[in-house]
């Protein structure tokens, strides 16, 4: 592979290791100490579940969901109200999703059926459901004390008699194990495309991309092992990204979201039908913006009606910046995590610095222009045709 192809298929991924060590430079190894690092996934939860949602309305035709932040203070207040009256977690947790799935229902058909379009449509779902929201909290802040909710989503996994605080040692064998299936699923893979007659990397392209992950992920794992081990909620982030990517990659369900952004007409002659992708864009949306809203409530402890404000936007960033065109048809689950943890990295990176929030906005804007515009031109894209 050219040094210029290279550099053009991992274009994020650099700019991420770099991002990555110029803050750990900047900050004095603050970055890197273990509790960061603990803390730099579940932050950033709920931007990379709803990005994995916010991808397949992207891939759609480039278009966005600019509920979903209200969508995930509505399911979170839903929760956090039951739990104030007396109700059980599991209460709790079975409204809050069933509501997002109301509302993914309800929009998707919209969207889809009603011809309704995706921007006015979610906009209106933004005002709509963040007032619904505030009226179940009657303008105040209600506090989630359920021991059993929080521990579903904040709690660490430790084993007795190994693990010990600061010290968890199946932290990093779980790494290794994790390590070593990517490097055995990477190489097969390979085979397997080789095999079926599709081009492919060279096996030492493969490798030397295995080495770079597998030291990525043991270097996490050696992290959590210094803090509180492996956190609940990084398996909740591990569940819904393999689901997605394997959605989207393995399965025709998926394939049909691209098919309907690289060209709809061509793909409702081919007999596929575009309302019901686009209903189950938006449907599944809903639903991760909802268990999102359960996630930051137990990670904050608390649910005011300010929550979810501009999370829209950390989502559909991510997504961009991780390679998702601005035109639809083209993205994937790897690319918009790359670009929601360097999107969380630069966020602590400037936090531990002190820098005014102010300075935060200017960088992440800056971040996304640059991407949707390495986008636009290396692809010699000039409109939607």
């Amino acid at each position: 592979m050219k040094v210029s192809t290279f550099i053009k298929k991992y274009t994020m991924v650099l700019a991420l290791v770099l991002v990555f060590v110029l803050f750990t430079i900047l900050t004095g190894g603050r970055l890197i100490y273990s509790q960061n690092i603990s803390n730099l996934l579940l932050q950033n939860a709920y931007v990379l579940i709803m990005a994995c949602g916010m991808l397949l309305c992207i891939l759609t035709g480039g278009n966005v969901d600019l509920s979903v932040g209200s969508t995930l203070c509505l399911s979170a207040a839903l929760a956090a109200k039951i739990m104030d009256i007396g109700g059980g977690a599991g209460t709790a947790i079975l409204v809050a999703i069933l509501v997002s799935c109301a509302i993914g229902i309800w929009q998707g058909w919209l969207i889809g059926y009603i011809h309704i379009p995706p921007f006015i449509c979610t906009l209106a779902g933004m005002f709509l459901f963040r007032g619904i929201a505030r009226v179940i909290l009657d303008s105040r802040t209600i506090a989630i004390m359920d021991s059993g909710f929080l521990s579903l989503f904040t709690s660490y996994i430790q084993i007795p008699g190994v693990d010990e605080n600061k010290h968890c040692i199946s932290a990093l064998i779980v790494g290794i194990i994790i390590a070593a299936a990517l490097t055995v699923y990477m190489i097969s893979d390979r085979a397997k495309k080789a095999k079926q007659g599709y081009e492919v990397s060279s096996m030492g392209s493969t490798i030397a991309r295995a080495v770079i992950f597998d030291a990525m992920i043991i270097a996490y794992a050696s992290r959590l092992m210094g803090y509180k081990g492996i956190p609940v909620m990084v398996i909740w982030i591990l569940a819904i990204v393999l689901v997605f990517a394997f959605l989207t990659s393995q399965t025709v369900f998926g394939r049909r979201f691209y098919a309907v952004g690289g060209n709809e007409k061509a793909t409702k002659l081919s007999g596929i039908d575009p309302r019901k992708v686009y209903f189950w864009a938006y449907f599944l949306m809903s639903i991760l913006a909802g268990l999102s809203g359960l996630l930051v409530g137990a990670r904050i402890g608390s649910v005011d009606g300010n929550m979810g404000n501009s999370y829209e936007m950390d989502a559909i960033a991510s997504c961009f910046i991780g390679g998702a065109s601005a035109y639809g048809g083209s993205g994937t689950v790897p690319g918009i995590m790359i670009g929601a943890i360097l999107l969380g990295v630069i966020n602590m990176g400037m936090s531990i610095l002190g820098l005014p929030d102010q300075y935060q906005y200017i960088v992440k804007g800056a971040v996304l222009l640059a991407a949707v515009i390495f986008d636009v031109v290396s692809n010699h894209k000039t409109g939607k045709s």
